[in-house]
């Protein structure tokens, strides 16, 4: 096995995906393959509130939707961190809101994995488009916040074409988000399919009590693109080697 390869098997990713606007539904979307290694169904995942009481009515309704799952729940905790920064912190997915600024994203929902295995998650809504009259809709807000803690569960988009006819998920991107507020029946199924297996150990219990990591929440920060474009309303994955076994992965969904 070269070097390479084996800083591989190592590697510690932080993946990061984000909101913006809508491709045809695929008939899996597994993020690679990402989830929360535990060793029962359903596990609980904790949400740390790091929003304002602007977004805690959607965080709440988030949790809910996921809730409602066969395989896992969520529950709202406490926050640990600065909205601004939103450090990670290991065993949970801190959720924050802010002026992240003009930057062409709605949302970023960021991840670290272990092997493929999810340690710790970040969900970030920027406010610097929400108080803008196309965004700061209920609608909006809903679908976005649904969308970025879905993707810390290891969910990926069931469509990323903007112009495409609404799926009625949060998964979906679109100019009117009105049918696309919450999961549907397929973003269930594919969950049970994600967490089919169990795991031997858990990646649920923090190992420290501070968080950990950057915010990595400014496009400079997310290093090069390997795929997609950084067109409006499309997808884009960049990532960026931090070293120590650690890789940073960023997904992008711009907004318009």
């Amino acid at each position: 096995m070269n070097s390479s390869m084996r800083l591989r098997g190592l590697i510690a990713v932080a993946a990061v995906a984000v909101v913006m606007i809508p491709s045809a539904a695929a008939a899996t979307h597994s993020w690679g393959g990402y989830h929360w290694a535990r060793t029962a169904n359903p596990f609980t995942l904790k949400l740390g509130d790091n929003v304002s009481s602007a977004w805690d009515s959607y965080l709440g309704t988030t949790s809910a939707d996921w809730t409602a799952s066969n395989v896992l729940d969520t529950t709202i905790v406490a926050g640990v961190t600065n909205p601004r920064q939103c450090r990670a912190t290991s065993g949970r997915v801190e959720v924050c809101n802010a002026n992240y600024g003009n930057n062409g994203w709605l949302g970023v929902a960021q991840i670290s994995i272990s092997g493929s295995h999810i340690t710790r998650g970040t969900v970030k809504v920027n406010d610097t488009y929400f108080a803008t009259a196309t965004y700061n809709t209920p609608a909006w807000r809903n679908l976005v916040m649904c969308q970025e803690v879905g993707h810390t569960l290891g969910l990926d988009h069931q469509d990323t074409v903007f112009g495409n006819p609404n799926l009625g998920t949060c998964m979906d991107y679109t100019s009117s988000p009105t049918d696309n507020e919450h999961p549907n029946a397929h973003d269930y199924e594919e969950l049970d399919t994600i967490y089919a297996h169990l795991d031997s150990v858990t990646t649920l219990t923090a190992t420290s009590s501070a968080s950990a990591g950057g915010g990595f929440g400014a496009p400079s920060e997310w290093g090069r693109r390997v795929a997609g474009s950084d067109d409006p309303h499309s997808v884009a994955v960049y990532t960026r080697d931090l070293g120590v076994g650690e890789l940073l992965v960023t997904f992008v969904i711009w907004a318009g």
